[in-house]
């Protein structure tokens, strides 16, 4: 069995993971912008969340679930508070955790240098990279790093994202064009009005395995390396303390480890 057909068997597996996940206990989605106490008076944990980047975090009908839905449900009860979901379009996610609307990040958020300086960033959990989303006739072009950093075609990306800027800084020949999320990205793709789409390796090989059968591949080939955290206030330290005691925990008995591998097989967890 070849690399791709493996990558498509596991990643069926995991939407067969999405399916259970719809039923697994949590809270509703929805906004919110007062903090709020439960009906057994535990502060609510409002879990900001930009749900277009499967399997990371998305929907499903009216649920929020993804590998960050599961983590932040397991942190609400470790926590021993209730957990609302913010959905938040992916630029408003940074001012609305300033402005007291959230308490926390929890949607695949790579830690840069200038994030850091506005919010703090717990202890990192995953690693991930950006790769490339192209045509499968056009894999033949895209083979090596070099390829695609310097490829004179339009390049697709999801506005205000690490790929965005990375696309930004590193691919000085190439026209960028930006979208609201990687679902309007991949049909530009599919429609060749756009000849490679760069995000983050969850999201790739989800979308080159939702749309094998359109033609869509992966180039597996690592174009960075960076690493995912959760964003709190730096006047919330107690927060940023206990989540990160809970996370040392999670990886000392593997449940993080457990909890990514459901939904991103290939995942190298920190």
């Amino acid at each position: 069995m070849n690399v791709k057909s493996i990558l498509s068997k596991n990643l069926i597996v995991g939407a067969v993971g999405i399916m259970l996940a719809a039923g697994i206990g949590g809270c509703v989605s929805g906004g919110g912008n007062q903090a709020g106490r439960s009906e057994t008076n535990a502060p609510i944990l409002r879990v900001g969340v930009t749900p277009n980047m499967p399997p990371i975090v998305y929907k499903q009908g009216d649920d929020v679930i993804g590998l960050e839905a599961d983590l932040a449900r397991a942190l609400g009860r470790e926590l021993g508070r209730p957990v609302r979901f913010v959905q938040l379009k992916w630029d408003d996610q940074i001012p609305a955790l300033i402005g007291n609307k959230t308490d926390i990040i929890m949607s695949g958020m790579s830690v840069t240098r200038m994030r850091a300086m506005r919010i703090a960033f717990t202890d990192p959990y995953l690693e991930v990279g950006q790769l490339a989303l192209v045509r499968r006739c056009d894999l033949d072009r895209f083979f090596t790093r070099g390829a695609v950093m310097l490829t004179t075609g339009i390049v697709g990306v999801e506005k205000g994202t690490t790929g965005d800027l990375f696309v930004q800084q590193e691919f000085p020949h190439a026209k960028r064009v930006s979208y609201a999320s990687s679902r309007e990205a991949v049909k530009a793709l599919i429609a060749a009005r756009i000849d490679l789409f760069v995000h983050d390796a969850p999201v790739v090989w989800w979308l080159a395995a939702e749309h094998e059968s359109e033609g869509i591949a992966a180039v597996n080939v690592p174009l960075t390396t960076e690493n995912l955290a959760w964003g709190v206030r730096e006047e919330d330290p107690a927060l940023l303390k206990a989540v990160n005691g809970i996370l040392a925990r999670w990886k000392q008995d593997e449940k993080l480890q457990g909890m990514v591998k459901r939904w991103i097989p290939y995942a190298r967890t920190l």
